[in-house]
């Protein structure tokens, strides 16, 4: 039940520019991809996916955590994080979901940027060179709406049909000029409680 790495990548991209103006400061996007064998590809109908889960997640977590701090430079500097997986067209879904939605992936990261809050995510199915989605929140407010960004890339080789691309993303800075305000005073505008946006 070993992990078949095939290749992992680092983007890395910067805004000096949004709207026409100069960004007061520069926003940095991080993204780190590993494409693996799917585990799951080619077995028919896997009932129970916790063995795989336990043998790989752990080890994607840890791998592209350290790209990403590499990248970065420290865990203090990562503003906002997130998750993606995408299964290639033999896989299911949940292929894609059992990878990232485990605390055995997402804790790696957290732990290393020291966050509060749960990690943004993206799973679909796709080709090679599908569009891959890295949706950002700030690791710490989910309601400070100047980190809600999205990464956007693809892999010109990957997915293939028997694999699966699961990434980590970051930003240093949020969205260059925000003004569009954040969800607290959204509900203090509306009446309704910040303690309990719900109502329950």
């Amino acid at each position: 039940m070993s992990l078949h790495i095939r290749k992992t990548l680092l983007q890395i991209e910067t805004t000096l520019i949004e709207g026409g103006k100069q960004a007061p400061r520069p926003l940095k996007l991080f993204s780190a991809f590993a494409v693996i064998k799917n585990p799951w590809a080619g077995r028919g109908f896997v009932e129970d996916l916790k063995p795989e889960i336990h043998a790989h997640a752990p080890v994607l977590g840890e791998l592209l955590t350290g790209i990403i701090l590499d990248a970065v430079g420290s865990g203090e500097a990562v503003e906002g994080y997130g998750k993606t997986a995408v299964v290639g067209l033999d896989g299911e879904i949940e292929h894609a979901s059992a990878l990232i939605h485990t605390l055995r992936f997402g804790n790696h990261y957290r732990t290393a940027v020291g966050a509060k809050s749960y990690l943004a995510f993206c799973n679909t199915r796709g080709p090679a060179n599908a569009p891959i989605m890295i949706p950002l929140m700030d690791k710490n407010d989910e309601g400070r709406r100047s980190h809600y960004l999205t990464i956007q890339t693809s892999i010109p080789d990957a997915p293939a049909a028997d694999e699966i691309v699961i990434g980590l993303g970051a930003s240093v800075g949020g969205r260059p000029h925000h003004r569009i305000g954040d969800r607290y005073q959204d509900l203090k505008d509306l009446g309704q409680d910040v303690q309990n946006p719900a109502g329950v």
